[in-house]
């Protein structure tokens, strides 16, 4: 039965993944640990199976070209070795606070789509050092990311759209390609430590990935406010129940 509700859980994730422009792991870790799965596990084992469904979502954006090359040529060479930096330091961090910091993060950045939604009709202005703040965007989400043990994505896709300025669905489409080369390090690294739990990533993967790409599908076809909003609301709502369940 166990297997059965993991399997189930990476098939909500990996819809709500391709959805939102997230690998899933923000999501996946809180509800695997109220499923049973231990903390530190919990963290660690959604990362492989998010690399591949994170592509596949990544695919229905860039089908409509929704993916801001610029973007993620400036945030993989340094979200990569922030991401190794912090995934290193979780030797000296429990399992049980990176599953709590992850369920606030997680409701906060909800919240804030929900009450405060992008006007759909303003165009993204560059900032003044649009590459700067590419950068730094990189370096915060890559270091938390490791921490976190998941691709950024729930970090990347908000920050592209308060930070960059970018239209929401673009910024679905770069984090998920982002958030997919993120992954990879922090997936290394977790397996080195010997954090993860093969038999969960087996359960997880097999629903995830094919319904990343279905929740990737209607992202690109929703409208973008009402999109931003169910992306709000569903953070709020994940973020709260499973921090409840938790503490």
């Amino acid at each position: 039965m166990e297997w059965v509700l993991i399997a189930a859980i990476g098939a909500l994730v990996g819809f709500l993944g391709g959805l939102f422009g997230k690998g899933g792991s923000a999501i996946a870790t809180p509800m695997l640990n109220v499923a049973g799965v231990p903390p530190l596990a919990a963290v660690a084992s959604p990362l492989p199976g998010t690399v591949p469904g994170t592509l596949v979502a990544a695919y229905a954006y860039w089908r409509q070209r929704l993916v801001d090359w610029e973007i993620v040529r400036w945030s993989v060479p340094v979200g990569v070795p922030a991401t190794i930096v912090g995934a290193y330091a979780t030797r000296w961090i429990g399992g049980g606070p990176l599953v709590v910091a992850t369920e606030v993060v997680v409701a906060a950045l909800g919240a804030r789509f929900l009450l405060s939604p992008s006007d759909p009709h303003e165009v993204a202005v560059p900032p003044p050092a649009p590459r700067a703040r590419m950068v730094s965007v990189a370096a915060i989400v890559g270091v938390l990311s490791g921490l976190l043990a998941n691709g950024g994505g729930f970090l990347l896709a908000p920050l592209y759209v308060i930070v960059l300025r970018a239209p929401i669905k673009e910024a679905f489409g770069s984090s998920l390609v982002v958030a997919a080369a993120l992954a990879v390090p922090g997936t290394i690294v977790h397996a080195l430590l010997g954090h993860i739990d093969w038999a969960v990533v087996a359960a997880f993967s097999v629903t995830s990935i094919p319904l990343s790409y279905i929740g990737g599908r209607v992202a690109v076809r929703t409208h973008s406010t009402k999109l931003e909003r169910w992306y709000g609301a569903g953070l709020v709502a994940i973020g709260l129940v499973s921090l409840a369940a938790t503490v």
